[in-house]
């Protein structure tokens, strides 16, 4: 079984690629796209995989612009960090889609899912274009699911305080205290989040409303935010930040 995988997040898709050749030995990824422009360059270059896994919002677009340029036969298993009830408004007859980070038995039943169609698979109709956007657009996630060991968890964006990066990885702080590990780029997740409620105010934190205990002027006209719950290291919000910040607290 030959499988693209169009997905812009290194992290995501090497879990995903793992996940793939462990579930599968057989399977072989032919290649890992990060674009619509490079999954179309690719698609019109060689053949067409066996299927093909789709993240639906990509750094340059959402995917379901490559349908209007190519006429994609491949199955399609989606993988969003949306949720269910939002990708049901999809009107795209794919073989399955999983929520990030992905499961491993999720994933496992989706593939064999597709095994089991085979043949009898039909042609994938294209999507309402217009309507994806403007879900997309309009939505903000309401909840963050993460792995804890064997177990995985749910947390409504309402309990998590701030997210931050640290070596390369992201993660997040909750109301309970703990930090937790999420397979997005910070990035990805100011784009995600209802930006009356949460604010970047560096390169390394995206800090939430209550979460911000003192203000304090800090060197270079810049600010010193001491959170209810502190990191182990300083957050400034960086002078080009300072401006856009006070306008966002007095929303």
């Amino acid at each position: 079984m030959r499988v693209a995988i169009i997905e812009d997040e290194i992290r995501a898709s090497d879990h995903l690629t793992s996940l793939i050749e462990r579930i599968d030995p057989d399977a072989r990824v032919v290649a890992i796209l990060d674009s619509v422009k490079e999954s179309l360059r690719w698609l019109a270059k060689n053949d067409t995989p066996d299927l093909v896994f789709m993240d639906i919002q990509l750094g340059d677009g959402l995917s379901f612009e490559i349908f209007e340029v190519v006429d994609l036969e491949a199955p399609i298993i989606f993988t969003t960090a949306y949720d269910e009830y939002a990708i049901k408004a999809f009107k795209v007859n794919s073989i399955d889609y999983l929520l990030k980070p992905i499961d491993e038995a999720e994933l496992r039943a989706a593939i064999e899912k597709y095994q089991t169609l085979g043949e009898k698979r039909q042609p994938q109709a294209l999507p309402d274009l217009k309507q994806v956007v403007d879900l997309l657009s309009n939505q903000y996630k309401s909840r963050f699911v993460v792995k804890i060991g064997e177990h995985i968890k749910s947390i409504p964006t309402e309990d998590i305080e701030y997210f931050f990066s640290r070596e390369k990885a992201t993660f997040f702080a909750a109301k309970d205290k703990r930090n937790y590990l999420i397979d997005f780029a910070l990035d990805r997740i100011e784009d995600l989040l209802d930006p009356k409620e949460f604010y970047r105010v560096n390169r390394k934190f995206i800090i939430r409303h209550e979460a911000i205990d003192d203000i304090i002027s800090y060197s270079n006209s810049r600010l010193r935010l001491i959170l209810t719950n502190p990191p182990t290291e300083e957050v400034i919000v960086s002078r080009d930040r300072v401006s856009g910040f006070r306008t966002w607290l007095d929303q």
